[in-house]
């Protein structure tokens, strides 16, 4: 499989493309006046407390409070409430008061009109480890299977934790913050092995290790110095993330369109990943980066409702407040046997079709996929598993259901970002987001009863009736003899007036 990532920047807007096979898999956008702020730590303030949600707003120095529940909290799951099972039954006001400055992390950004989900449960990741202040474990990815690695990669953590305890400890040239050293978190936490680091040198997993080190203190130092509410760490830009988390073997070319940032790549990949300073490339080109391989036009084609399939059968995607569904069709597609076997094909294709979308779109939250009916249960364990067989190619964790007696499949995605299509729009002014308009025919009929009403309540000679040209068209026209009846009937004249800026469905009835 031929991979590549291509970066685009310009002094508004970075943008990612990863393509496969010389399909558009995945594209991340971050302008440069509103970037994202997941994983940010910031020393927030307690706003409010409120124990019926078991939750608490913070304020983070955002337009918005963030949403804090009580089991993304660390002190929810501490040895004084080892008795208690569920996280979420420790009170919150046992934990929280108003006006409390605490540390936490933002893990999903704002979206809609939900301000950011924040948790205390503190992370920074580098190319290799995730490092967790508050747990002196070490985990495994579980995407490495290998025992063996799995036993050396704990082995290397291990030794390098106890040789840097030692050096803390023991060497009184090692000059420490007197803020660190009294909230004794210095050289403290643990690890989370990422899949990048399978079959990584020792050497280079230290590296990562006295790195995450440094950042975190420099933090604690910064925490202690900053008035709440402020930011503590800042992740990396968007082009950096890549770096840091996209770039695996499979990838063969990275390539990117500026000069400025090609050279900020090769450095960063000099520190951590020079294995790859091959696979970057400056490109010069003529053609517009992203048009290589039609970028724009399958970011446009990602914004529509209906998705084509090539067996001419399609999807239908509608994204909600609450959840998106996915229906698929046969369309066009009749099938060369039977009706079994053309539904079958046509799922089997939209199951690829649809992990795609997922990752394109970046869809989360509840998802329902409305398979076509298969009478085999065969098909249905087929297409599942091929959907599931998709989907092991996503960054975002995904948790798919069986089919049920209904034929719908439901999976959770995980989102921390906003989909695709909420940064590219915005609600319809026309239609405020239903995505319909009343037809001109219903504006008409509302004109009649409207008109009705004004008529009852206030003295007029005449009346006057602006609205969109549609409208005036249509009242003029189809409903000349409607019109006619109506000023029979109250006796006043009608006249209308086409306003270019109204949308058909506004209007309005001047009384003269």
């Amino acid at each position: 499989m031929s991979e590549e990532i291509l970066i685009n920047v310009t002094p508004q807007e970075t943008r990612v493309a990863v393509v496969e096979n010389g399909l558009l898999q995945e594209v991340y956008i971050e302008r440069s006046q509103k970037r994202g702020i997941v994983g940010n730590i910031f020393k927030g303030k307690v706003s409010r407390v409120l124990p019926g949600m078991q939750a608490a707003f913070i304020d983070i120095g955002l337009a918005r409070t963030g949403f804090l529940h009580t089991s993304d909290i660390v002190g929810s799951q501490d040895e004084k409430s080892a008795d208690i099972k569920n996280p979420a039954d420790v009170p919150i006001d046992s934990l929280l008061r108003e006006g409390q400055e605490i540390l936490v992390q933002v893990v999903k950004d704002p979206l809609g009109t939900k301000g950011a989900r924040l948790t205390t449960r503190l992370s920074i990741p580098s190319r290799y480890l995730v490092f967790i202040p508050d747990n002196p474990g070490i985990g495994i990815s579980q995407r490495i299977e290998d025992e063996v690695e799995r036993d050396r990669l704990r082995e290397v953590i291990s030794s390098f934790n106890s040789r840097y305890d030692r050096l803390v400890s023991g060497n009184s040239n090692v000059v420490v913050h007197k803020a660190l050293q009294e909230s004794d978190m210095l050289g403290k936490g643990g690890f989370i092995v990422r899949t990048a680091a399978e079959g990584v040198a020792a050497e280079d997993i230290h590296k990562d290790i006295e790195f995450l080190h440094k950042i975190w203190d420099s933090s604690v130092v910064r925490a202690e110095n900053t008035y709440a509410p402020g930011i503590v760490y800042e992740d990396l830009p968007l082009v950096m993330r890549t770096m840091r988390d996209l770039v695996n073997d499979e990838i063969e070319k990275i390539r990117i369109d500026s000069r400025e940032t090609y050279h900020r790549v090769m450095e960063f990949s000099k520190q951590f990943i020079p294995e790859f300073l091959g696979r970057i490339e400056y490109y010069t080109g003529d053609n517009p980066l992203l048009n290589m391989y039609s970028v724009d036009d399958e970011i446009q084609k990602s914004l529509n409702r209906k998705v084509q399939l090539k067996s001419g059968g399609h999807l239908v995607i509608d994204q909600t407040e609450a959840m998106t569904t996915i229906d698929i069709n046969t369309g066009a597609y009749v099938g060369h046997r039977n009706l079994e076997e053309t539904i079958y094909k046509t799922n089997l294709e939209a199951a690829q079709t649809i992990a795609r979308q997922l990752r394109l779109r970046n869809l989360g939250g509840i998802i329902i996929i409305d398979f076509i009916d298969m009478q085999d249960p065969e098909h249905s364990r087929q297409v599942l598993r091929a959907l599931e067989r998709h989907l092991e190619h996503d960054h975002s964790k995904v948790a798919v259901s069986e089919i049920t007696s209904l034929g719908l499949v439901q999976l959770t995605r995980k989102r921390t970002r906003e989909s695709l299509e909420h940064i590219l729009c915005e609600t319809c002014s026309t239609c405020n987001g239903r995505g319909t308009i009343k037809t001109a025919e219903t504006v008409c009929y509302e004109i009649f009863r409207e008109i009705l009403r004004e008529v009852r309540q206030f003295n007029a000679q005449k009346l006057l009736v602006v609205a969109s040209q549609s409208v005036v068209d249509m009242l003029t026209d189809d409903e000349s003899a409607s019109v006619a009846e109506l000023e029979e009937f109250i006796g006043r004249p009608i006249s209308f007036q086409v306003e270019p800026v109204y949308t058909q469905e506004q209007y309005d009835i001047v009384l003269i």
